[in-house]
């Protein structure tokens, strides 16, 4: 009997390695794909580029589990549909998310290109994310993971029904905690490594400094929430809605309200921002401005591809705007031609460009990107 073929990709973590392990149990032929996407990224220490470091953790699995490890390189796919789209995003003052965007652009995609020509029958990751077929629907439905505190489902909400029909995700019933267990019992180089940080690829980094090697500084004014100038900032592209500002965050302002000292102990937010005149509007925790409910999606996408059937009614969802964020209680409206979420309590930190995941029950239904429905 023909065995089925996988091509997993394998970034040299603990999540991917256990993943291919489980696939051979399953009785799949595995084919490990290292994907090379970021080469600025160096090593503290020795100065060499990270990726390879972390191959060599890839290579040594691959060689313990007795299969074929390859390298893709979509470098120059990264930087043009992720990396660029990012600075250009937040030149505009929008807040994006190149996770998302690297599933969407390059991983899926391009990894079932590549399966193709090396004749697999499927792909597969280390996400932390499910699977099932609803044979009703004859689709595809994607499930957060049983590890809430690890689950992926916010970064995969735009992944399509031909995409997920080829995809495998052995890890999705598994916890972080089993994974590890697993991994140091078949004495896996990697069980005890640090799991990656930071925007994908590209790892940890100070976003500022990031942002600053292709966006210059523009000095602008901070405002108050009554309109008064209150401080400057050096532009509104390195600074997201949400944000404690202040001298620790390279920001002087001179607070309106005074302690008995003569200083302001207040903390305080980026509340709003204006891209056309450079423009942050500044307010203390617990101030109204800080709080949002009402959001429209923008580029609205269902995993079932099927819009229709939320133009009709007023739909209860769960929503997440942040990677392991709560779900928040929400209403899904459809009116003027566009998709409108309102959440049942006011919450801090929504900002233009955000993704906004929606779920009912464990099942991912959707998302979008977030409009912040209010003017400055």
């Amino acid at each position: 009997m023909v065995r089925q073929k996988v091509l997993l990709g394998m970034s040299g973590g603990v999540d991917s390695s256990i993943a291919a392990m489980l696939l051979q149990k399953q009785g799949y032929e595995v084919i490990g794909a290292f994907m090379k996407n970021w080469s600025d990224t160096k090593n503290k220490i020795t100065g060499e580029c990270q990726w390879k470091e972390e191959r060599r953790f890839a290579e040594k699995v691959a060689g313990k589990l007795g299969i074929k490890l390859i390298t893709l390189d979509f470098e120059k796919e990264y930087k043009k549909l992720v990396v660029d789209e990012m600075f250009k995003k937040y030149k505009k003052g929008i807040t994006p998310n190149p996770d998302i965007d690297c599933n969407k652009e390059i991983k899926f995609p391009l990894m079932l290109k590549a399966a193709k020509k090396l004749g697999c029958d499927f792909i597969s990751t280390g996400h932390y994310i499910r699977k099932r077929y609803n044979k009703k629907t004859n689709k595809y439905e994607l499930l957060r993971a049983k590890d809430e505190s690890k689950d992926q489902s916010y970064f995969l909400y735009t992944i399509k029904q031909k995409e997920l029909a080829k995809c495998l995700f052995p890890i999705g019933d598994y916890t972080k905690k089993q994974i590890r267990k697993i991994a140091e019992r078949k004495d896996f180089p990697n069980y005890n490594k640090k799991g990656t940080v930071g925007i994908c690829f590209i790892g940890k980094i100070n976003l500022k400094d990031f942002l600053q090697k292709k966006i210059k500084p523009k000095k602008g004014k901070i405002l108050d929430p009554t309109g008064k100038q209150i401080g400057e900032h050096d532009g509104i592209f390195y600074y997201t809605i949400g944000q404690r500002i202040g001298p620790r965050f390279g920001i002087e302002i001179s607070y309106t309200l005074a302690g008995q000292d003569g200083q302001d102990h207040t903390r305080w937010y980026v509340a709003k921002k204006d891209a056309k005149t450079n423009t942050i509007v500044a307010a203390p925790e617990e101030h109204p401005l800080n709080f949002r409910k009402d959001i429209i999606i923008k580029d609205f996408y269902l995993i079932d591809e099927d819009k229709n059937k939320y133009k009709k009614k007023i739909t209860k969802v769960l929503a997440r705007i942040r990677q392991v964020g709560e779900l928040l209680p929400a209403t899904l409206l459809f009116s003027k031609g566009r998709f409108n979420l309102t959440l049942d309590k006011a919450i801090t930190g929504v900002s233009d460009g955000q993704a906004v995941v929606l779920y009912e029950k464990e099942k991912v239904l959707g998302g979008g990107t977030i409009i912040v429905r209010d003017n400055f």
